[in-house]
């Protein structure tokens, strides 16, 4: 017996805030309209998780995002048998339910997911457009409404984590960086309410911070880290405590890194 669950609490009901870099839009929505998977490569949070949203709510479909992880298997995607109330029951993972559903499926970091998951959305992500779903012998047919969207972080490559080219290769890639900085700063006022003057000084700490990366850091300061500081300088926090907390502290535990980028901060605040 198979539980379908609806998608109702999937829909995006009102128009996310995003700010087009390039022609990005444009692409997802030609790919959309082709039924081509779609892959999006960048640092994080740069907003691509936000653009996936404002997608979803242009194309008026449900969005169901995964965030994968070390322990993601092919059978947590797909569904398994559970025991109901005494009934063995089937019930559909995220990525059948977009299937049925005509909903957008949205893997976010899929090098973090087992390999076996990749091998699962290959069908889905070429010109057969099926999903097999081997314990209940269902070939399930993707309708012309869904759409699989992938993402990964590029700066994490690895031997171990990469993506395969049997799988890169069945996707239209869309890349994102962090904003240019006028863009940046127009971000961080929409989504925080800080004025334009605070909002350029965060803009100015965050490219500081990305100099370093691979000089100690991992990662520079992203835009949504950005936000976050905004939003507590915006409710009373100073904005060196604010950046301290939100910014650095986040970036390292390193106590020598930690004091450098604390003087960054220190420069401008």
């Amino acid at each position: 017996m198979t539980s379908v669950m609806p998608l109702k609490e999937y829909e995006i009901p009102e128009q996310p805030f995003y700010a087009e870099q390039n022609d990005e839009t444009t692409l997802f929505e030609a790919s959309y309209s082709n039924g081509i998977p779609i892959l999006l490569k960048g640092p994080t949070g740069c907003g691509k998780t936000r653009f996936m949203e404002h997608m979803a709510w242009r194309l008026q479909r449900p969005l169901i995002t995964v965030s994968c992880h070390d322990d993601l298997t092919a059978a947590d995607l797909v569904g398994r048998f559970l025991i109901i109330g005494g009934e063995t029951r089937w019930s559909d993972g995220p990525l059948t339910r977009a299937v049925r559903a005509g909903g957008i499926c949205y893997l976010d970091e899929i090098v973090e997911a087992r390999k076996d998951t990749t091998v699962v959305i290959h069908p889905l992500a070429d010109d057969r457009r099926v999903l097999p779903v081997e314990k209940t012998g269902e070939l399930l047919a993707a309708p012309p409404a869904f759409c699989l969207a992938i993402s990964y972080n590029p700066g994490y490559q690895s031997v171990l984590k990469d993506l395969k080219q049997s799988t890169r290769q069945r996707f239209v890639s869309i890349e994102f960086d962090y904003p240019e900085s006028g863009l940046e700063i127009e971000i961080i006022t929409q989504e925080s309410g800080l004025d334009r003057e605070m909002s350029a000084k965060l803009v100015k700490y965050a490219g500081m911070t990305r100099n370093l990366k691979g000089n100690g850091l991992e990662e520079g300061a992203s835009t949504r880290l950005l936000v976050h500081a905004a939003k507590l300088m915006m409710r009373g926090v100073s904005p060196k405590a604010a950046c301290r907390s939100a910014i650095s502290e986040t970036l390292t535990d390193d106590p020598d890194m930690l004091k450098a980028v604390n003087e960054l901060s220190a420069s401008l605040f």
